[in-house]
């Protein structure tokens, strides 16, 4: 059955029947894709779409049809969204006849939970790590579940669709049925929750050999674990393993006086893991328990680091967990005293310092009976051994937070002798993105050049380097990480050449592969890599909150853009500089300046640019085809992009500039080859969203481009180019201090440093319309409404938050979007642009100033170049354009002596201005008048 005919023959209607959803009068429902107290989701019958209003909900932005909306329902492909779709028109389909990704994972961890009473390795497993499966959530696979009696065909096939069952691709010798291997088998289960405390992903620990510890995560994971915090949380302990959460769980004043919640490894703090965090308002304190190693320490600061510049009122803090110790090993040795044990540890943590990228000791007040509790686990805490030497170095390296220093290679003949960090067995470097770095008691692994954010593919290039007398021998190739075959192929020919096991390789590879695929989705909050990220001190935050927190801050910001060279344009770089700032914020904005050539317009968009923080900004002088296409997944997410011509660029790559700007995505279907050399399709998404700016000398072809962005003109008056050449003999003659403009430009771009994302909620939103003359009105309104929201955002510090921890609009900010967007109101409701009616403002100045007959007047084209000092070919595509408009017609002449014209419409422009202003003033005036008492 065809899409179309889907979505003809299939209702809206009937799809929130079959899922129990039922809207209210005003055809609104509470969005079932995320919390929702109050109705966010608008159906509309009409078009047989719902739109959901949030931000919050992961469908925000898109209008959902029938499939879609199954589709984001079921967690599930297109394809399957189609396919059930047509069953439902079939009417062969009911809720209880499909099982759903929460119905199947939460019936199967009750069956996993129930297996661990009649299994007895499972039970002994269990007890060996000190968790107690009657108080916390713990399963256990046995791998049985769709054999003999408890086989359903049904059953077999969800497990096989969400992950649980993978298809071996043959039959068994026995049966002739075909065979199956259960994910995870031989594991114990812990269930990952959503913000509904619903079952939406599982994790299996390995209890086979616990040397070489195995995870595994179900396919697309997602969810929590042990579920989402409270709202309430005003302390968060994050530990760096599921089973060192559990462990906690299990210690009552812990659990009882703190949220748990675990991370996914060292870099397994997830963008879930962080929206999260981010939504618990009354939130003081996080506090990082990972493990005492030198990869738990390093995890900890870096991640410390990460929610600092996320968070930064929240206070960091972290557990000195005891050398080679973990959570679950502290509980299993000090059983008898575990809660006094970890108390005491809990009392002792110490501060994160941002600037340094280190933790320092918090010197709280330590109470009598507090240091009675340390006294007596005094004893039963072990004294570390004394360290060797070499040990001693390491340690203090770690202590004063240095970077890794290199250690000499032997060299040889053949070799340059190489370099690396002084790392021990089984740990993982990921400091440089571009060469990452995993050593093992077997052999050392190098991955160059990065790794891509594919994720049905994991290529990489790599180099083995194997230990055998006493010189370093390699092995180079380049390979995909989830072909096992060619991972076997590769494993054996490294063996064979370094003279090494070639299953040991291979088991180094499958763990690569685990660690890879963490840090790969660790980069998928699309935050910058710790090592590019710029994180303020304390003295320069103050400044910037200081400056943020005062009254009339956008008119500060603008005398700030004025010191920092930006001459004249008062009112078109404030504009700018706000539009550019949103580029990190829930909505962002976008501008399409106009001028003619020489007018400065690139000049403009190149200085207000350089106020944003130069790890945000993406400017282009020329961009092709296909290049938006070939970004990373998240390369382009919330920065912003400055194209210095757009009327350079083919239609190809606005079409893709354009899908950026509205859709805030770019999804292309290519073609890439196996390891066969096959060729096959794959999907590649590029995501955003993005701030942009872009310069034109040809606003009036770009309607697509003007219905997404404000309109700004460039000030090309003789007053602003007599400013511009006054500022530029200043300079140089020495008289303007270009440091001072530099230190100006550093603090602006601290400031936009300081602004985080919020949500915004508008209580007058309803109250301020647009005029009806405005071009595209719809989407002008959108537009208008966004920037009263960044205003808002510009004023996060002096604006207070509702209950939910939106900031609250007030009418400041209305106020304030109105004074400055006025212009481009004015631009989207003339049908001149901006240079056309500089332009032709200037002509009817001249034509008028030739006595009482001026309506009469006719001129030519050289007399009009010389009158208002314009070049011949801009001359030519005014003219061209007012005639087409009608605003001129010609008035006798040849084409050999050249033509004369006349003006035959004289608007006023300056009239239509006051209209617009009345319109608006008036609205926000009666604002005034219904708030005074």
């Amino acid at each position: 059955m065809e899409i179309t005919e889907i979505k003809t023959r299939l209702t809206l209607k009937e799809v929130l029947e079959h899922y129990g959803l039922k809207p209210d009068k005003q055809l609104r429902l509470n969005c079932p894709f995320h919390p929702d107290r109050t109705p966010s989701m608008q159906v509309y019958y009409k078009t047989q779409t719902a739109y959901c209003f949030s931000s919050n909900c992961p469908t925000h932005g898109k209008s959902l049809d029938v499939i879609d909306f199954i589709m984001h329902k079921e967690s599930c492909s297109k394809h399957e969204a189609i396919k059930k779709s047509e069953r439902l028109l079939a009417g062969n389909v009911s809720p209880a006849q499909e099982l759903t990704r929460v119905a199947l994972l939460t019936n199967m961890f009750t069956y996993f939970r129930n297996a661990v009473h009649n299994s007895k390795p499972a039970r002994e497993y269990l007890e060996s790590r000190g968790l107690d499966y009657g108080k916390t959530e713990i399963g256990y696979n046995s791998g049985q579940f769709h054999h003999g009696t408890r086989k359903d065909e049904a059953l077999i096939e969800a497990c096989l669709k969400y992950g649980l069952l993978l298809d071996k691709g043959q039959t068994n010798n026995r049966t002739g049925e075909r065979a199956y291997s259960p994910f995870g088998k031989g594991g114990i289960v812990f269930p990952l929750k959503n913000q509904q405390n619903q079952i939406v992903s599982l994790y299996f620990r390995s209890t086979a050999d616990d040397r070489q510890a195995r995870h595994f995560y179900l396919r697309d994971r997602q969810g929590l674990y042990p579920k989402y915090p409270k709202p309430e949380t005003t302390k968060l302990i994050l530990t760096e393993a599921i089973i060192d959460a559990a462990t906690l769980l299990q210690i009552p004043g812990i659990a009882t006086e703190h949220e748990i919640l675990a991370c996914y490894g060292t870099n397994g703090l997830t963008e879930e893991h962080i929206k999260a965090i981010q939504s618990l308002n009354n939130l003081e304190e996080i506090i990082f328990f990972f493990d005492g190693d030198a990869a738990g320490l390093e995890g900890a600061r870096k991640q410390g680091e990460k929610l600092k510049g996320l968070l930064p009122e929240i206070k960091i803090s972290r557990v000195n967990t005891p050398e080679s110790e973990d959570v679950n090993s502290l509980y299993i040795n000090h059983a008898d005293s575990a809660e006094a044990l970890f108390t005491h540890l809990l009392d002792s943590r110490t501060s994160f310092d941002a600037p340094n990228g280190s933790f320092y000791s918090s010197n709280e007040p330590v109470s009598n009976e507090k240091k009675e509790i340390r006294e007596q686990i005094q004893s039963t805490v072990p004294e570390p051994p004394k360290p060797t030497p070499s040990q001693t170095i390491s340690q203090t390296k770690t202590n004063t937070q240095k970077p890794p220093q290199p250690i000499p290679q032997p060299k040889t003949n053949a070799q340059k002798p190489t370099s690396g960090p002084s790392l021990a067995a089984g740990s993982f470097d990921s400091t440089n993105p571009h060469r990452i770095i995993y050593f093992t008691d077997t052999a050392h692994y190098y991955v160059k050049g990065g790794v891509r954010q594919e994720p049905d593919r994991l290529q990489i290039s790599l180099m083995v380097e194997g230990k055998g007398n006493g010189a370093y021998n390699r092995y180079r190739n380049r390979l995909d990480l989830y072909e096992n075959k060619q991972t076997e192929r590769i494993a054996r020919e490294a063996a064979e050449k370094l003279n090494l096991r070639a299953d040991l390789l291979e088991l180094d590879l499958c763990r690569l592969t685990d660690l890879l695929e963490d840090y790969r989705d660790s980069r998928e909050t699309g935050q910058k890599p710790e090592s590019a990220r710029i994180v303020l001190d304390s003295t320069k935050s103050g400044h910037c909150k200081d400056f943020l927190s005062k009254p009339n801050l956008i008119q500060r910001f603008n005398g700030l853009i004025g010191k920092a060279g930006v001459v004249g344009e008062e009112n078109n770089r404030v504009f700018l500089f706000c539009i550019a700032a949103s580029y990190g914020m829930p909505d962002t904005l976008h501008a399409l300046i106009q001028g003619s050539s020489g007018s400065g317009k690139t000049h403009l968009l190149v200085k207000i640019s350089s106020f944003i923080p130069d790890e945000d900004v993406k400017r282009f002088t020329r961009v092709t085809e296909s290049s938006f296409y070939n970004y990373g997944m998240y390369d382009l997410k919330n920065k912003l992009i400055c194209l210095e011509d757009l009327d350079g660029m083919k239609e190809e790559a606005q079409l893709a500039f354009r899908e950026l700007q509205s859709r805030e995505m770019l999804s292309s279907s290519t073609t890439g080859q196996d390891e066969k050399g096959n060729n096959r399709a794959y999907e590649k998404t590029v995501y955003g969203p993005i701030a942009s700016m872009a310069c034109t000398t040809k606003g009036e072809i770009y309607e697509d481009n003007m219905n997404r962005c404000f309109l700004i003109a460039v000030d090309e008056t003789k007053e602003q180019t007599q400013r511009i050449i006054a500022y530029q003999n200043q300079k140089a003659s020495g008289k303007i201090d270009g440091q001072e403009e530099r230190k100006t430009t550093e603090f602006i771009q601290n400031c936009v440093r300081m602004l985080k994302p919020h949500e915004v909620v508008n209580p007058y939103a309803d109250r301020v319309n647009l005029p009806e003359e405005a071009h595209k009105i719809r989407r002008l309104n959108g537009l208008y409404q966004s920037f009263v929201k960044q205003m808002t955002l510009m004023n996060q510090y002096r604006r207070k938050k509702d209950q939910k921890g939106r900031l609250i609009t007030e009418k400041e900010d209305l106020q304030t979007a109105a004074e400055i967007m006025f212009d481009s109101i004015v631009l989207k409701i003339d049908e001149l642009d901006g240079s056309l009616r500089l332009f032709y403002e200037q002509l009817k100045s001249y034509i008028k100033g030739k006595g009482e007959a001026y309506e009469s007047y006719s001129f030519g084209q050289r007399e009009i170049r010389q009158a208002l000092n314009i070049s011949k070919t801009q001359l030519q595509r005014y003219i061209h354009d007012l005639l087409g408009l009608e605003y001129i017609c010609q008035a006798g002449g040849h084409i050999n002596k050249g033509y004369r014209y006349k003006i035959v419409y004289w608007d006023d422009v300056a009239k239509l201005k006051g209209k617009v202003k009345r319109h608006l003033q008036g609205q926000l005036d009666q604002l005034e008048i219904l708030a005074t008492p």
